[in-house]
């Protein structure tokens, strides 16, 4: 008798679209490509514009054999997916020489022309760490680099809503003129983030720079801005409180001791942009600019500081010293500091009681993250105030620098520390402390 049954199915060929795309979602490249070999429902699956929104695109410096055909499939995948594309970060990773850089420069000028033909989505790109500033990039490589990447940010400036630029350090003229493509058709350009740290050249003073200025002006409704504070000027306060203090929110500053930080901004300058802008908030970030005469230009009251990052990098001046920022500058946000980090190598000075009496003055204080010369009774010190509600910290990360090898008293004495407030760090705080030999 003939068997006019149908063939068992296996369950995943009655898997809902919407679950397939989940499991694609999980899957790498080509795994995704194995998988839409298996029918012609995969297959379509494999195609959902879902998948591919989002992309990181790293090209790394270093030759091997496993990436010899990165430039290629970067290609291949933005011709095949591109269209679908909401938001694209590319980094370069160690580029080793010019013939490296300038295949990159053939890729990139391949990939951003296709993309920028095929593409209606895009509201996120980003290009980390190009570092135009090395010799491994020639004139000429450099040059076609920024010509073809202003076009494309020229035909994406209606529809970008973030660019990030991180390190690219180019010179003033190279970097307004990327920045300024974002406005090339309107004039205005109604980007909500820009992340230009690093984007120019070490050693430059931006500040003082017209062209900086009338680029900035360009700028209509800023949220957030990262960039360094040697652009900082009180012409571009003025500008940001002209043209975008209804909706600025967030501005984070770095500023690295090679980078020039002794330009004169007036408090009034800042008062201003903050009375405009309520919702503002400034994120400072300071790499060996340690020494208080040189913080106290920076750190004027007027500023709406939500968070400081002050790191030393393990380098130690005779001549500084940290009291009088303890003590004199950082109090002045007391009522607004919520974030607080502080990397030293405090090793000819105490500052348990100054770093105490500082964080029980911040009463909005909620992250506190140190590495710096601290006996361990600070710790206890710290927990008991905590414990007594003297002050709201949710977030402890501490590691305690001793000038000796063996710390075995000092994390006994931190074991005790914990079992005397184990109840108060496991309900309410995220709680790291370690000892950490500095010899």
């Amino acid at each position: 008798m003939e068997d006019n049954s149908e063939p068992e199915q296996s369950s995943w060929a009655h898997l809902p679209d919407v679950c397939l795309r989940h499991v694609f979602h999980s899957l790498d490249d080509g795994d995704r490509s194995r998988a839409a070999l298996v029918c012609k429902k995969w297959s379509l699956a494999m195609y959902s514009g879902s998948l591919w929104r989002s992309r990181t695109i790293t090209f790394y410096g270093r030759p091997s054999r496993t990436r010899t055909l990165e430039f290629q499939s970067a290609l291949w995948y933005i011709k095949k997916f591109g269209k679908y594309l909401e938001h694209l970060e590319i980094n370069l990773s160690n580029p080793y020489n010019r013939a490296f850089t300038q295949k990159f420069q053939v890729t990139m000028r391949g990939l951003l022309s296709h993309l920028g033909k095929c593409n209606s989505r895009l509201v996120s790109f980003s290009i980390n760490y190009l570092e135009l500033d090395r010799l491994i990039w020639k004139n000429a490589v450099r040059a076609r680099f920024i010509k073809n990447l202003a076009t494309f940010l020229k035909r994406m400036s209606k529809q970008l809503d973030y660019l990030n630029l991180k390190g690219a350090r180019v010179t003033l003229e190279e970097g307004c003129e990327l920045l300024s493509s974002l406005s090339c058709l309107t004039n205005k350009s109604f980007i909500s983030e820009i992340n230009i740290e690093d984007f120019f050249s070490p050693l430059l003073p931006v500040y003082s720079s017209t062209l900086f200025h009338q680029t900035m002006s360009k700028f209509h409704s800023l949220v957030i801005l990262t960039f360094n504070y040697n652009c900082i000027s009180d012409e571009l306060l003025d500008i940001l409180q002209e043209h975008s203090a209804h909706s600025l929110c967030t501005l984070n500053i770095k500023c690295h001791i090679y980078d020039p930080h002794r330009q004169v901004v007036w408090g009034m300058s800042w008062a201003n942009l903050a009375k405009r802008a309520p919702k503002l908030n400034v994120n400072f970030f300071f790499e060996r600019v340690m020494k208080h005469d040189h913080l106290a230009r920076i750190l004027l009251v007027e500023i709406p500081v939500r968070s400081i990052s002050l790191r030393s990098c393990y380098f130690s001046d005779p001549d500084w010293i940290m009291r009088p920022t303890l003590t004199n500058l950082l109090p002045a946000y007391w009522h607004v500091l919520q974030k607080l980090t502080l990397e030293l190598n405090n090793s000819r000075e105490l500052l348990d009681d100054e770093l105490l009496q500082l964080i029980l003055s911040c009463k909005r204080l909620l992250f506190l993250k140190v590495w710096a010369f601290l006996s361990v009774t600070f710790m206890e010190r710290l927990l008991q105030n905590r414990a007594e509600r003297k002050c709201i910290l949710t977030t402890i990360k501490v590691r305690i620098y001793t000038a000796r090898q063996e710390t075995s008293e000092e994390d006994r004495l931190l074991c005790d520390i914990y079992r005397k407030f184990k109840y108060l760090i496991d309900s309410e705080l995220n709680y790291f402390v370690i000892t950490y030999p500095m010899v």
